[in-house]
């Protein structure tokens, strides 16, 4: 008797798309986009064009850890020679031809250098490669290439659907976002937003289904690190912006865009009410648990625009002894102690400001020298809350937690934050910034020669790894800028809506999943 067989025999699989380009970044030409000819070894899509594909394994942190693996193995490229521009929205599909059921993770690289070509090394998997017209790959449908190759690539090359004009402005956007390493996270949601605005502007029809495309990838693009708060900020727009299409479709078209982009220009959340919310919320915390005390030592880092507004208001209540470490490479707690200088003078109060090194987290935590040894709470910020209560901030925020909880079982860890920065993943993925902010300092003149000397001497080593000569010993400047505080270090959420669980972090999440599938599920 046959046997019917359905989906449940097809193998499903999670895999990574990666699209290596040249040219796009820099404007000098028009892009083009690497594919590979897949070899007769490889047990699907054999002889069609793909871009560097692979499964997504168990051991894979995530999968552009699985991408930037695959394109190791497959081009012998690194971080040395790409840099990773774009991410697009997964999507699933299935195909009865091998009965597999795809889940596609799209990924847009870009060469470092032209130099970089060069090092592209095929192996087993393909059998020849070469460089194509992006529109060309995504408007011809007789190309010899793998399933669902144009969908792929145009989730990653927006341009094919939004125009040299709104996706120049667009790419714009992006850009800044990436490389503002000076503005918190509520600067970065409302560069953001005014980039949909000008996007928005741009286009020649008001497609709701570019719209929303264009919040995406700002969303995931710009500053993954510090996108929650760009996520809650857009979700909220583009919630907006859903309700005028829908609720008078008949309405001109005129009309239509000037309500839209009058939606986009105002303000949907006054930043001074949530800081003042969220003073009142810790001062309110502060009086229940050291009651009666009118001083409080206190230990940061950074320069959190959350933190340096509380502190300030913070100085007409109690006599703060604020130690701070300097933060480096950027120096962001040099800042804070500048901007923290005329609220504490203005107070009339005796308060005390202390910069510490970053390698000086224990007598910063615990200074005999002080009145009060111990410090009574590390207070940080946050660039992003998970779901389950981790805080992702500025490196150096773990170590002076764990060091502080060690020399006094009384000091309390204190998270500022609003509620817009709570976001339903758990992406550990690093923020690994240019080392050239690190190796300035060892550069400095006031450096000892031998200090000067063997940074040289470094540099030339790390120039040495990224070339095609082989080395016994690899040499890496790291700059990582983010570093996750576990939710079990934390005792106090504070928000502009009272002291927060995470529970209520977890109930937060549950609604934001929702809202984000309602605009973003069908991009």
């Amino acid at each position: 008797m046959a046997v019917a067989h359905g989906i449940d025999d097809w193998k499903r699989r999670s895999v990574v798309s990666s699209f290596i380009f040249k040219f796009i970044a820099t404007g000098d030409e028009k892009p083009k986009v690497a594919l590979f000819k897949r070899s007769d070894k490889v047990s699907t899509y054999q002889h069609l064009l793909a871009p560097i594909s692979g499964s997504i394994e168990s051991t894979d942190p995530s999968p552009v850890s699985a991408a930037w693996r695959e394109i190791s193995e497959e081009t012998t490229l690194t971080l040395a020679n790409l840099i990773l521009l774009r991410r697009g929205k997964s999507y699933t599909f299935r195909d009865s031809s091998v009965k597999r059921e795809w889940t596609i993770y799209p990924f847009m690289f870009h060469l470092r250098s032209s130099r970089d070509e060069k090092s592209i090394r095929i192996d087993w998997e393909h059998e020849d490669w070469g460089w194509y017209d992006p529109d060309e790959v995504i408007a011809n449908s007789s190309l010899n290439g793998v399933p669902k190759l144009a969908e792929s690539l145009r989730r990653v090359y927006f341009e094919a659907d939004l125009g040299p004009q709104a996706s120049s402005i667009l790419a714009d956007g992006l850009a800044k976002l990436a490389t503002d390493h000076e503005s918190g996270a509520r600067e970065l949601a409302a560069t953001a937003v005014k980039t949909l605005h000008d996007v928005t502007a741009s286009l020649e029809v008001l497609d709701w289904n570019l719209i929303r495309a264009v919040g995406w990838h700002l969303a995931k693009n710009g500053r993954p690190s510090m996108g929650a708060a760009t996520t809650s900020a857009l979700l909220i727009r583009l919630s907006e912006i859903k309700a005028k299409l829908d609720e008078d479709p008949a309405s001109s078209t005129h009309d239509l865009r000037i309500a839209i982009l009058s939606s986009l220009s105002s303000q949907s959340l006054s930043t001074t009410q949530a800081l003042s919310d969220i003073t009142s919320s810790f001062i309110s915390y502060l009086r229940s648990f050291f009651p009666g005390r009118s001083n409080l030592s206190i230990l940061t880092l950074s320069s959190s625009s959350t933190v340096l507004a509380v502190l300030s208001s913070l100085a007409s209540h109690f006599t703060i002894d604020l130690r701070v470490l300097e933060s480096r490479p950027l120096f962001e707690g040099v800042f804070l102690s500048s901007s923290i200088l005329a609220p504490f003078q203005s107070s009339g109060k005796p308060h005390k400001i202390t910069l510490y090194p970053d390698t000086s987290p224990s007598f910063a935590s615990f200074s005999r020298s002080e009145p009060k040894a111990a410090v009574d709470m590390v207070l940080i910020g946050s660039d992003r809350v998970s779901p389950s209560g981790a805080v992702l901030n500025k490196t150096g925020s773990l170590p002076a937690i764990l060091t502080a909880k060690y020399l006094s079982s009384a000091a309390k860890t204190v998270v500022l934050t609003d509620t817009a920065k709570i976001s339903q993943s758990e992406d550990s993925a690093e923020e690994n910034n240019n080392p050239s902010q690190v190796i300035r300092a060892w550069q400095a003149g006031y450096n000892t020669g031998r200090v000067r000397k063997g940074t040289e001497g470094l540099l030339q080593a790390t120039q040495t790894a990224n070339s095609s000569s082989k080395q016994n010993v690899e040499v890496e400047v790291k700059n990582i800028s983010f570093e996750w505080v576990p939710g079990d270090l934390i005792d106090a959420y504070i928000t502009e809506k009272g002291r927060w669980t995470v529970t209520d972090i977890e109930r937060r999440v549950e609604n934001l999943v929702k809202e984000e599938d309602e605009i973003f599920g069908a991009v």
